[in-house]
């Protein structure tokens, strides 16, 4: 009987990686007569995982995909060991035969290790596998220093790992800048900064010489071709993947000049029997390494297997990739490289400051979205590489500032949403309609849209938001997939229910252990309603990077101290005391325009010393690291100047001294003007105050940076106390119903009936709310605590203090400095000799 007529044909998998998994995903998803058996043989212990999540496995995450159903044979800790395509059976490592109509070649890639000297020592790792994961981690107990080989995604995920295992941690790069593959030059350079600022050593554009062991006969040294000397106790190659194509050589089928599995169209090789789908097969001259196109590969094997009047074929893909790497976004979609010889012009806006790069490519005519890089601000990538190949949604200028993200429902229906999965606009918008879906999870179980890298989610959320404002039903405003609530809701759940820890909140009212979207919200509502130090236990997990150590990063890997001066007013000896801890421990300090000294360059070690003697001498935290009250900036108003007609310092420091400490949304910051001249230029923060003869102006939702908003003028001539219970509800007001890390401008924007409403809602009481906000205020200014101060008085919490958690009073080595203008400044990290 031929393979076409059996009634039960034998579907063989070879591998059981994400490719794997998907085909025999899609294959009982459609064979609905039960048309094939299958049977899946995996070298790994264990079934298929989510190999772009790999690090987390670090983390304790689980990493496995649903199982297969019943009619799935999935055989683990096996492998195919060839391939008798006469007699069309594979022999496995446990000595079996099985038999196949259809054969799939899913066994997917190696690490490549370059045949450098060394390699071989014990301390040298790849970076592939769960397996490998496990060793590196059971290795670096008791070491201190890792390099990773490879400055591609892998190899900084991989970086990432290793400095999270406790280890000085330095990359190495052949190219000339990180994530050659995928950013341009000025993109690799503004990432490098990036990195380096987490206290990284990144060596580009020297290739490796050796790999030297040490007395223990480990590895203990990386040499480059440069002279440079990294000391490596733990080396993890990640510089990229070849092809596992040897059961395709071991019977004859035909392989790429530099490996890869050739295939055709529909990713069949020279057998008709035999197919190759993800990293092993070589399509179109090109093995793909992104989940996206093994994906796509998948689809088009299942309709061919299920249907042999099927035309399904695998067109190459989108390269596009958006990703998180070390609390950085970077995203690189279309042809980034394009230039003037291919009629591509370059739009590029950086700022070193803030550390954002963005380049877009469009054609000379400047009408044509070509490419584009991403790096420290990707939130308009969704929209960008929707309209990649058509026109510009807007002038180059304003993609670049963010100024026009497209609606969802102004998308063409064929733009690719989830390059992963290779779903359609049109695709999510029928899913919406035919299947009545009102939430992202719903679409995500239904499309498979954001299921795998996560990057197009926020893309999807807006069609959904459009589609399902077009149908005339409320759209959701749940702040992820974790939880069905907005933060506002969240916010009034952990206030009512006296809910104290995120671990509670998301057993009671949420799904799954949450994100880096929840958790650091959830975290701001905890410390909002004074539920603990923020260091306190879980609390403590859930904070933003800065919030961990109390302190603002640097990019050399070092930290800002920044003590409140309320209202700028200081004391000649609490100067005095600021200049001796300056002194003392080599610090670098400025007067920043929020009329406060900061010190530069404090090691991680160090921060509680300087902190001590700054307590000690009156100082408490002045908040520049957290989502709170920063200052509120002050003229001498009328104690001093000849035009100042109110005593603009003493309100100063009488507001910064009521909301210091106080957790919101987004950074908060005020100002106070004696006058009309407006010196303390109170009219672009979040709040502020001028003076008039009569009282004070008070102005609400400015802002500077770079949309710049003008506050409004919220109330004339008040008095003291009014002025206070005004600000007072405003503030309160603004924490329960902000969405996260929403500016007090753009929250007053999204209100109903804007300043009006606001001014209903906090002077005529029109939600009954005035006293519980007024309530709310008052326990703030009556339980707050300075947290560097509780943090000094716990031994528990100072045991974070360090640089290396296996060598606790050790100054990082890699941190360096230059002195310019008689001060430090910092110099790249590196290791030499």
């Amino acid at each position: 009987m031929g393979a076409d007529s059996r009634p039960d044909k034998r579907l063989v998998v070879a591998g059981h990686g994400p490719a794997a998994h998907r085909l025999v995903e899609a294959v009982r998803e459609r064979d609905a007569a039960g048309t094939w058996t299958i049977t899946v043989i995996g070298e790994e212990p264990r079934t298929a995982y989510d190999r772009v999540a790999l690090t987390t496995h670090l983390e304790g995450a689980d990493l496995a995909y649903p199982a297969h159903d019943g009619a799935v044979t999935v055989r683990t800790g096996e492998r195919v060991t060839g391939i008798d395509r006469a007699a069309r059976t594979v022999a496995t490592s446990a000595g079996s035969a099985v038999p196949y109509d259809a054969l799939v070649l899913a066994t997917g890639s190696a690490p490549f290790v370059p045949p450098v000297q060394g390699r071989d020592l014990p301390g040298v790792f790849v970076y592939r596998t769960i397996d490998d994961l496990d060793a590196i981690r059971a290795y670096a107990r008791g070491r201190a220093t890792g390099a990773v080989v490879g400055g591609g995604l892998l190899g900084l995920e991989a970086a990432r790992a290793i400095q999270g295992l406790g280890l000085r941690s330095g990359v190495v790069e052949v190219a000339p800048w990180l994530m050659p593959r995928q950013l341009d030059e000025g993109g690799g350079a503004m990432l490098r900064r990036h990195i380096e600022a987490l206290g990284m050593a990144v060596h580009a554009g020297t290739p490796m010489r050796a790999l030297e062991a040490g007395e223990d006969g480990s590895v203990r040294r990386v040499v480059l071709e440069d002279g440079t000397v990294l000391d490596a106790e733990v080396v993890v190659f990640s510089a990229g993947i070849r092809p596992r194509d040897e059961l395709a050589r071991g019977c004859g089928l035909p392989v790429g000049e530099r490996g890869g599995i050739v295939v055709d169209s529909s990713c069949r090789t020279e057998d008709p029997a035999v197919f190759a789908i993800g990293e092993c097969a070589l399509a179109g001259g090109t093995v793909y390494g992104l989940v996206g196109p093994c994906f796509s590969m998948a689809e088009v094997v299942a309709d061919r297997l299920l249907s042999p009047a099927s035309t399904a074929v695998f067109e190459g893909a989108d390269m596009s990739t958006k990703l998180k790497l070390m609390g950085v976004d970077v995203a690189s979609f279309g042809d980034p490289f394009a230039g003037p010889a291919q009629g591509a012009l370059g739009v590029t806006y950086t700022d070193p400051v803030a550390g954002v790069y963005k380049r877009l490519v469009v054609s000379d005519d400047a009408r044509t979205l070509l490419g584009g890089v991403l790096v420290g601000d990707a939130e308009s990538y969704g929209t960008l590489r929707a309209h990649v190949g058509g026109g510009l949604p807007g002038a180059p200028e304003q993609m670049l500032f963010g100024g026009t993200e497209a609606a969802g429902g102004d998308l063409p229906g064929a733009t690719v949403i989830c390059s992963c999965n290779n779903v359609t606009a049109e695709g999510v918008r029928c899913a919406v309609a035919e299947c009545s879906l009102t939430d992202v999870a719903g679409v995500k179980d239904r499309t498979r849209a954001g299921t795998s890298c996560g990057s197009c989610v926020p893309l999807v959320k807006r069609i959904l938001d459009a589609e399902l404002t077009a149908a005339g039903i409320e759209v959701s405003r749940a702040i992820c997939e974790h939880f069905d609530y907005s933060r506002a809701e969240l916010f009034d759940i952990v206030r009512a229910g006296r809910v104290e820890s995120f671990t509670r909140l998301v057993q009671e009212h949420g799904t799954g252990r949450g994100c880096d979207i929840c958790k650091p919200a959830v975290a701001s509502i905890l410390a909002s309603l004074g539920n603990g130090h923020i260091l306190e236990g879980e609390q403590a997990a859930l904070q933003d990077t800065n919030d961990h150590f109390l302190a603002n990063l640097q990019k050399n890997g070092t930290y800002s101290v920044v003590p409140r001066v309320p209202g700028g007013e200081i004391t000649p000896e609490r100067l005095i005391v600021i200049g001796e801890v300056a002194r003392d421990f080599g610090l670098y300090t400025k007067i920043t325009g929020g009329q406060r000294i900061d010190l530069f360059g404090a090691r991680v070690e160090q921060l509680p010393e300087i902190w001590r003697r700054l307590v000690e001498a009156g100082f408490e935290s002045g908040h520049a690291y957290g989502k709170a009250l920063r200052t509120v900036k002050s003229c001498v108003g009328s104690t001093w100047c000849r035009y100042g007609v109110q005593d603009s310092a003493a309100m100063a420091i009488r507001l910064e001294m009521r909301y210091r400490g106080l957790r919101a949304p987004h950074k908060l910051k005020s100002a106070v003007s004696g006058c009309a001249r407006e010196c303390a230029e109170a009219q672009s923060k979040d709040f502020g105050v001028i003076a008039t003869e009569n009282g004070w102006n008070l102005y609400l939702a400015g802002n500077g940076g770079m949309r710049p908003r003008h506050a409004d003028l919220f109330a004339t001539d008040l008095g003291d106390d009014e002025l206070l219970t005004y600000i007072d509800r405003f503030l309160m007001f603004y924490i329960r119903t902000a969405d996260r890390l929403q500016r007090t401008a753009s929250w007053l924007e999204s209100l109903d009936g804007g300043l009006d409403y606001l001014r209903e809602v906090i002077v005529d009481d029109r939600l009954g709310i005035c006293a519980d906000l007024d309530a709310a205020m008052a326990r703030h200014v009556a339980t707050y605590s300075d947290e560097w101060r509780d943090t000094l008085e716990d031994p528990e919490r100072l045991r974070r203090f360090v640089s290396f958690v296996n060598a606790p009073q050790t100054p990082d080595p890699s941190i360096a400095f230059g002195v310019e203008r008689d001060q430090i400044k910092p110099l790249p990290l590196e290791v030499k000799r």
